[in-house]
């Protein structure tokens, strides 16, 4: 990162539930992240945007130990959790839903819910219901099975999986990815109400002048690298981010 960039975007968060320090990761011998830094403070809305390649999604698996870890640290709350496998990730209090493959098609909702708490001796039904809180239209097809509903229903039930150990970091890859146009702005409604509950949220989207608006701050990505990190709307201001990467 250049001390241009760094002087003009960088914000920094001594009260961060999740820092990342210089953080070098990829697959295999192939490095995909440089250097990155990235702060979420409790309760906090943050979202990575950034041209296709950029690492964004490599940056949340490298968070939840899906990744090859090369350098740098990655601590949530406080303990050093660079380069420790999912399973013990997500005892610690983040959840995680990918863009592909993060629903059970030949399970029903419910299944589908509890699923998210298999860590857990039984499955807590306060949480189920505050997962049905989030989204209504799952406690009406709560025996349905997940395969043969919408896109949009099915990422539903894959964040209310995620929600079922009452994380306080939830990670997001790309949430409104494949919805039709008309329901992208309830998936941001129901993204922003799990926030306002209290639960940090950390995103990759593809629709980032949305994104933007939304959070409380941004990551600009590119090629692996942070090239900006501001507030959403700081960014959004931006004369440089809108045309490099918002669209003008």
């Amino acid at each position: 990162m250049s001390a241009e960039t760094e002087s003009r975007h960088a914000v920094t968060r001594n009260d961060g539930i999740l820092e990342v320090r210089d953080l070098d990761a990829g697959y295999g011998d192939l490095r995909i992240l440089d250097d990155v830094d990235l702060d979420v403070s409790s309760g906090e809305y943050v979202t990575i945007v950034g041209p296709n390649g950029a690492g964004k999604s490599t940056l949340m698996k490298s968070v939840f130990g899906l990744t090859n870890y090369m350098g740098g640290t990655v601590r949530f709350d406080g303990e050093d959790i660079a380069g420790e496998n999912p399973e013990d990730i997500i005892h610690k209090g983040i959840g995680y839903v990918p863009q592909n493959e993060n629903i059970f098609g030949q399970l029903s909702v419910r299944e589908n819910l509890e699923m998210g708490a298999y860590i857990l001796d039984s499955v807590p039904e306060d949480r189920i219901e505050a997962v049905y809180g989030y989204f209504p239209i799952l406690e009406e097809r709560t025996g349905q099975l997940v395969g043969s509903m919408s896109g949009g229903q099915q990422q539903m039930v894959a964040m209310g999986r995620a929600l079922m150990l009452d994380p306080d970091l939830l990670m997001l890859d790309e949430p409104s990815a494949g919805l039709a146009p008309d329901l992208v702005e309830e998936m941001f409604d129901r993204i922003d109400r799990i926030n306002g509950s209290g639960t940090a949220v950390l995103m990759v989207e593809q629709n980032a002048k949305e994104a933007l608006r939304r959070c409380d701050r941004g990551y600009v990505l590119v090629q692996g690298r942070n090239r900006y990190m501001d507030d959403g709307d700081a960014l959004l201001d931006d004369e440089q981010v809108r045309q490099d990467f918002l669209g003008g």
